[in-house]
Order: structure tokens, then C-alpha cells, then sequence
């Protein structure tokens, strides 16, 4: 199984109205991180893009769409024991909820909270799941203070894939 590794996709939405973030609780039942704050994330399966896996993670753990405005960072992590077929690298994006369909929790989360990065500070623990999306969030504090309106809108509408089409 060497060379082989799973794709992934995190989601941090953000409301530029008021610069809280949305994060959301697992639930208590997960097999992985029960019980911790994160944000959306999920695989990237066979045959989609990273956009494509992010506004279906999204609809699927939320039921909302989003405008994708900016890639926070890339990650490597082995999503419990460190083995090849636990191994997963991914793209975290800076998001915003596109129209006003409320917020609809799936079962795989059991509580959400916008909260402000000072709040994300004193809520989150020392957990790794919990430190990375404090990482997550930080890195979203300093992107967000310098990306301009016309880089928002111009990712808005193009999205970052490279493969020649605009975002689907």
C-alpha cells in the first residue's frame, strides 16, 4: 500500500458581517474525535475535484452552499493509526454560506457555534484535532486582513482549480 493515500477537504465558514467562524461539535458517537470542535471536512472521493468534495461535504454536513473565497492552507495527517491507509492529505478553504438556507446539522455533529477567534482561543483544547483548527483559524484571521474584495470576488466566481474550467 505504499504511495497510496486518501484526499481530503476542510471547510471553515466564516461570516464577514461580524468575522465569527462557524465550528462544529462531533458527536459523542464518532469513531474519530467524538466530542471535539472542528470544522467540516471530509474525503475527496474518486472522480471529484477538491471544490467539487468541499460543496458536498458542506450540503451534506450543513445543507448549505458556499462560496469558496480562499484556501487557508494544506495539511497531512493520519486520521488515527499511522498507516498508509490512514494517511490523508488535504486543502482547508476560507468559506462563506452562499444565500439563506439555515444551517441543518447531520448526525455526525451535535452542536455548532459561530464564535470569534479570541472565543475559538479560550474554547478549544489541547487536543490535536483541536489545536489544528486553532492553527486553522489563525491562519484565517491573518488571510481575511489582507485578502481585498476583488480577490474574494475573483475566487468567489473562479475557484482555485487549475484545470482550465471554473468551478463547478
Amino acid at each position: 500500500m505504499a504511495g497510496r493515500f486518501l484526499a481530503g477537504v476542510g471547510a471553515l465558514l466564516w461570516d464577514s458581517a461580524n468575522g465569527t467562524y462557524l465550528i462544529l461539535r462531533r458527536a459523542g458517537d464518532k469513531d474519530y474525535g467524538a466530542g471535539l470542535w472542528e470544522c467540516v471536512t471530509g474525503r475527496v472521493e474518486q472522480g471529484e475535484s477538491f471544490e467539487q468534495a468541499l460543496r458536498r461535504e458542506v450540503r451534506e454536513e450543513l445543507g448549505v452552499d458556499v462560496w469558496i473565497e480562499f484556501i487557508i492552507g494544506t495539511t497531512h495527517f493520519y486520521r488515527g493509526e499511522p498507516t498508509p491507509d490512514q494517511e490523508l492529505l488535504g486543502v482547508v478553504y476560507g468559506c462563506t454560506i452562499a444565500g439563506r438556507d439555515p444551517i441543518r446539522l447531520d448526525p455526525e455533529h451535535d452542536a455548532c457555534r459561530w464564535v470569534t477567534f479570541t472565543e475559538a482561543k479560550a474554547l478549544l483544547g489541547e487536543q490535536p484535532g483541536e489545536a489544528w483548527l486553532l492553527e486553522v483559524l489563525r491562519r484565517a484571521e491573518i488571510i481575511r486582513a489582507h485578502l481585498t474584495p476583488d480577490m474574494r470576488s475573483f475566487f468567489r466566481f473562479n475557484g482555485f482549480e487549475t484545470n482550465g474550467f471554473p468551478a463547478a
